[in-house]
């Protein structure tokens, strides 16, 4: 979602997801680490910024730190032809144009001014762009979860939205699924990238207020700024309001016992 855009909304977006956070005293229950607040800019693609930092996490969870560039994705939007011309789009088109172009890391460049490398120095290692891809995520690895209560819940449906502009299926669950799939992935430490119709952001933590209510604490993509220095808190409430997809790996959805399916993203 564009930036600036974003900031003109935000009040709107987010009174109902913090409640006026300033009042509020936050108890932190789970923090996952991750990578640095990146700054998308005037850009609308926070859907790459979210799942990349989902991808970065749940790396870290493995004990294995990557810091992927969003720009370098972005550019690759370029050679997509039914890419709109405002770049917005969905955390598994990012997974869908990594398998296909490949990715870098966020040193190798760090914005779009700055030329796609062809290939990728990681640990005195040397890879291409698509070699180096399937070492941070291997075909396969992630799925992308939705909730449309008008189809039939474990099936693969389309999400009617113009940022699917891939028009891939993704696999549509009850919200409360939705929502016990996020929190258990977060708590053992899976990076989750969450999407709605107007921002998307990834889930680095959980927290309660003073009052017991519970909230995702997210990373978004504004830069390091507000109260929280780039992370925002998003009230279970929220979420189950405008949840449009999750973007998680695969061994973390399936963690959920309810949650049974054959199909692939």
């Amino acid at each position: 979602m564009n930036k600036i855009f974003c900031l003109l909304v935000v009040i709107a977006v987010f009174c109902e997801c913090s409640r006026r956070e300033e009042n509020h005293v936050f108890t932190t229950e789970v923090m996952n680490s991750y990578t640095p607040v990146k700054d998308q800019g005037s850009s609308q693609t926070c859907w790459i910024y979210a799942m990349l930092a989902a991808i970065e996490t749940e790396h870290i969870m493995r004990g294995d730190s990557v810091n992927l560039s969003a720009a370098f994705v972005e550019k690759m939007l370029e050679r997509e032809p039914n890419c709109p011309p405002s770049r917005r789009g969905m955390g598994y088109i990012a997974i869908e144009m990594i398998q296909k172009y490949g990715v870098c890391s966020y040193d190798a460049m760090p914005t779009t001014a700055t030329h796609a490398p062809r290939q990728v120095f990681m640990l005195g290692a040397v890879y291409t762009p698509q070699e180096f891809a399937r070492s941070v995520c291997a075909p396969g690895e992630y799925i992308a979860l939705t909730f449309d209560i008008e189809e039939t819940y474990y099936n693969m449906v389309e999400c009617h939205e113009p940022d699917n502009w891939m028009k891939k299926k993704l696999l549509n669950v009850s919200i409360d699924s939705i929502l016990a799939i996020t929190e258990r992935a977060v708590r053992s430490g899976h990076g989750v990238c969450w999407e709605s119709k107007r921002h998307a952001m990834a889930i680095v933590g959980i927290a309660h207020d003073e009052k017991g209510r519970k909230y995702f604490i997210m990373k978004n993509s504004w830069g390091e700024h507000g109260r929280h220095n780039g992370l925002e808190y998003m009230s279970y409430r929220y979420f189950r309001r405008h949840t449009l997809a999750v973007t998680l790996n695969r061994e973390a959805a399936s963690m959920a016992s309810t949650l049974t399916y054959s199909a692939s993203m």
